[in-house]
């Protein structure tokens, strides 16, 4: 660390004794709430090492950051029953390399909303979408990830999202992307639905996606430049999602399933087990290609297995592997249709 930087630490540091200072002898109580007031900061720093062997096309080992984020977050109440809440979070860090490294350099989460418990939740602005958070569980729930999902293409960014209160167990949700003429080649407002109905151990949820706009927008990096038309997504058609969860004691059991017409349909099933200070997975996804041509009908799947210890509150190790194969001969490489990949790392966060 530069000595400039730790210079500004300790004045920062010393700046804020002084600033309590000058609020007189303040009490034990008003100090806590002071303090209460204060953001929250919060990261972490992930690492993995990674091998892969593609059928009949070589093998490599790598290694990278595998998502170091670093982020702020606040809430407070407005009124007795409403509490506004702010996130922000920001990721791009690049810790595994510092010659590669420019600092943070992107955006991860960026919202401001408020929520109650007669009200709801009320946000706007780059969070995971409602379908997303609703439907695809198993794709986010390994820490490397299986790279399977859904056809839904809604970005994240640019959005209002809404969920009710429950109601017996049902909540409500709806979300719109707000898309100007500066973001893509002419106005959009794609849109989303979900119901999810919580009853003791079993969950339920469905969700729509109106996947209208640019399928790239706000997801695969576009920074507010016009978007060629070539780049806009001309299948209108919605993607439709469900998924259940049963939950009992450490076991956890979730299916779920998506489609989308002319585009593709996903099944997963994954299976979690907890015991003490450690959990483990498996998990089975498998994907069709649903778009008119030759390669209609074509199926890719995985088999994802996880062991993940918890070695205190702020660190936890894992291994991941993965077991892919396809229809499509040259679906990793010319003439490889099958791919292993084995992933092992630690999350140091706070």
């Amino acid at each position: 660390m530069k000595k400039t930087l730790i210079a500004s630490a300790i004045a920062a540091a010393t700046f804020s004794g002084a600033a309590f200072a000058a609020d007189g002898n303040m009490s034990a109580s008003e100090l806590a709430a002071k303090m209460d007031s204060m953001p929250q900061v919060y990261g972490n720093i992930q690492y993995a090492v990674d091998y892969t062997d593609i059928d009949g096309s070589g093998s490599g080992l790598d290694h990278f950051d595998n998502g170091t984020t670093l982020g702020v977050k606040h809430d407070h109440e407005i009124m007795p029953g409403l509490t506004g809440f702010l996130k922000l979070e920001l990721e791009g860090i690049n810790a595994n390399n510092k010659a590669s490294s420019s600092g943070i350099d992107s955006l991860d989460e960026a919202y401001v909303g408020v929520m109650g418990d007669g009200f709801g939740q009320l946000w706007v602005g780059s969070d995971d979408s409602l379908y997303e958070s609703s439907i695809a569980k198993i794709a986010n729930f390994h820490e490397i990830g299986t790279g399977l999902d859904g056809s839904y293409t809604t970005g994240e960014g640019d959005l209002i999202q809404y969920k009710t209160p429950s109601f017996g167990g049902l909540t409500l949700g709806a979300a719109v992307q707000i898309n100007g003429e500066t973001d893509a080649e002419s106005k959009s407002y794609p849109y989303q639905l979900a119901a999810t109905y919580a009853v003791d151990a079993f969950e339920l949820a469905v969700a729509m996606d109106s996947n209208d706009g640019n399928t790239g927008y706000s997801k695969d990096g576009f920074d507010g430049e016009v978007v060629d038309p070539a780049e806009l997504d001309d299948n209108n058609e919605n993607t439709y999602g469900v998924r259940a969860t049963y939950s009992m004691d450490n076991v956890s059991v979730t299916g779920e399933y998506q489609t989308r017409k002319d585009v593709s349909k996903e099944f997963g099933v994954i299976g979690v087990y907890s015991m003490g200070a450690n959990q483990f997975s498996a998990a089975y996804q498998v994907v069709e290609d649903d778009a008119p041509g030759a390669s209609n009908g074509d199926k890719e799947d995985v088999i994802a297995l996880q062991a993940l210890h918890n070695v205190s509150d702020h660190m936890y190790v894992y291994v991941e592997s993965f077991f892919y194969s396809a229809d499509n001969d040259n679906e990793y490489a010319v003439g490889a249709d099958q791919k292993t990949r084995t992933a092992v790392g630690a999350v140091y966060y706070f």
